[in-house]
Formats: structure tokens, C-alpha cells, sequence
């Protein structure tokens, strides 16, 4: 791994890792949901520190650079994140449907005693 990416590695990390902190602060971002972010932030940094060990270990696994490596891992990253954004998202879909129709009954209910 290059000198330049290795610096980009560390620079774009320790970004993430203070808007990460910023946001829980601020109440944007829930400590259990910003745990994932910061824990790839630290990694980030780990592999770009530690890059005699990631190039060992992407030749080890059949890469032919360390980069392509890194690149798979945060694709890989990224999906897992996404399958759990989309499993929130039809978790809080469903009860929104279950609190419009808890809705719907209680005004029906409401109407029924009016007549």
C-alpha cells in the first residue's frame, strides 16, 4: 500500500470518527446505530497503519493488491450496513401500518358512538 494512500486512509478515519462523535452529541445519531461507524473508522485506521500485515493477508486471500482488498472489505461493509438499514426500515414500515390502523379503528370507534 502506498504512502498517499495510507495518508488518505488515516485522514478520511479520523474524519469519520469526529462527525460520528459530533452527531451522538448533538443527538442525531444513536449511540447503539453509531457503534458500527466507529468501529470501521478504528479498523480503517488499524489497516492503514498496520499495511505489511493487510498486504500479507490479502496475498494470503488471493488478492493482488492490498487495495483491491481494502475495497472488497468496505463494499462488504457497506452491504451489511444496508441489509441492516433495510431490516429497520421494514420493522418501522410494519408499525406505522399497525399504528394507522389502531388509528383507523379508534376513529371508527369514535364515529359509531356518535350516531
Amino acid at each position: 500500500m502506498t504512502l498517499t494512500l495510507q495518508i488518505i486512509l488515516i485522514v478520511f478515519s479520523i474524519l469519520t470518527f469526529i462527525l460520528v462523535i459530533r452527531s451522538i452529541r448533538k443527538s442525531q445519531m444513536n449511540i447503539a446505530d453509531s457503534i458500527i461507524w466507529i468501529l470501521g473508522s478504528i479498523f480503517l485506521i488499524f489497516i492503514s497503519v498496520f499495511s505489511k500485515f493487510m498486504d500479507f493477508l490479502a496475498i494470503k486471500l488471493g488478492f493482488l493488491s492490498t487495495v483491491n482488498f481494502v475495497f472488497v472489505f468496505f463494499i462488504f461493509f457497506l452491504l451489511v450496513m444496508v441489509f441492516t438499514l433495510t431490516r429497520k426500515l421494514s420493522i418501522l414500515n410494519e408499525k406505522v401500518k399497525n399504528l394507522n390502523h389502531a388509528i383507523a379503528l379508534s376513529e371508527k370507534g369514535k364515529v359509531e358512538d356518535e350516531c
